[in-house]
């Protein structure tokens, strides 16, 4: 299926417009949007995408959309997907730099940033609730999760040396897998 470079740049604007909280609450969002409704992606390679996004550098919904885009056009369809995510944030940051003191003064606005973090907490539990039923599959995965669980939770370890151990893990996993 070879998607037009308009129609990944709209459905990535329409995404970036939604994206309040951060990365986080926008995989429900482009679970709905690209596996259900456009089938542009398949919900494993979403999780994939999540995952890798997690894994470099840089904010999580522009990552995830840089490799839809590459998957569905290339460099070229990443490039336009980032454009499409980062264009209604970068408007609206520069709308509300011009008058956030006044508006932060606005009782109005105050509750509607408190109302704007439950909605994000909600988000980020289904983030996880997805994630949860993609990811943790077998015992190599169980394994993982409490070996990297540990680690951040008790022991305080960097989440990147967290993630570089993984990475090895992962690895020796499939290698022992292909090997049986």
């Amino acid at each position: 299926m070879k998607v037009s470079l308009k129609d990944i740049y709209c459905e990535f604007f329409m995404l970036g417009m939604q994206l309040l909280g951060g990365g986080y609450v926008i995989v429900p969002l482009m679970r709905h949007r690209l596996t259900e409704q456009k089938s542009w992606i398949s919900e494993e390679e979403l999780v994939d995408f999540y995952a890798l996004s997690q894994s470099v550098p840089g904010v999580i919904a522009a990552n995830i959309s840089t490799f839809v885009g590459y998957k569905l056009r290339g460099k070229l369809g990443a490039f336009v997907s980032l454009m499409g995510i980062i264009t209604s944030p970068v408007i609206s940051i520069l709308i509300i730099a011009s008058v956030v003191d006044v508006l932060l003064q606005l009782k109005f606005v105050q509750t509607l940033f408190w109302g704007v973090g439950i909605a994000v907490i909600i988000l980020m539990y289904l983030t996880v609730k997805e994630m949860w039923a993609k990811s943790l599959v077998d015992i190599p995965a169980w394994i993982l999760f409490f070996i990297a669980f540990f680690a951040s939770y008790i022991f305080k370890i960097s989440p990147v040396h967290i993630i570089i151990f993984a990475m090895i893990y992962g690895i020796a996993v499939q290698k022992l897998r292909r090997k049986t």
